[in-house]
């Protein structure tokens, strides 16, 4: 049977290293794949794991980037979903780092949900499941 996954995503992002290290905290099985310099002069870089992976890539050099995104009132993406373990530990470490939270979200029976900004300002949606009954999972209220 054949089913539709996410393979990866591409952002660009204003610094890789400080991309890296918030996935980092967030995806902790995630690696560095590859790390390049393209010809035209910007690096780039995959960092995943075996089934998924982030691609970054910096701007290119000599165009001026545009002004960041606006959540929620920009057009573009809003957020970024991942699933995680231990949502707990991960928020605990975010805030240790400075990592800015966008408010509490509402306790929940089947799910513990995280909203977290990045140094660029992408917004991050970290859910930890605790079911696998897919009606709690997504129970839509």
């Amino acid at each position: 049977m054949s089913f539709t996954r996410l393979e990866h995503f591409n952002i660009t992002v204003p610094d890789i290293d400080a991309a890296i290290g918030f996935i980092g905290i967030i995806a902790a099985d995630f690696k560095v794949r590859r790390d390049e310099l393209s010809e035209r002069g910007y690096r780039w870089v995959h960092i995943g794991n075996e089934q998924s992976y982030i691609a970054l890539q910096e701007p290119y050099p000599g165009i001026e980037s545009m002004a960041p995104l606006e959540t929620y009132r920009n057009l573009g993406v809003n957020h970024i979903g991942l699933v995680i373990e231990d949502a707990a530990r991960v928020e605990k470490k975010l805030l240790a780092k400075g990592y800015k939270p966008n408010g509490p979200m509402l306790a929940e029976p089947h799910r513990k949900r995280l909203y977290f900004y990045d140094r660029a300002g992408f917004e991050w949606e970290l859910v930890e499941y605790l079911s696998d009954n897919f009606d709690e999972k997504y129970h839509y209220e």
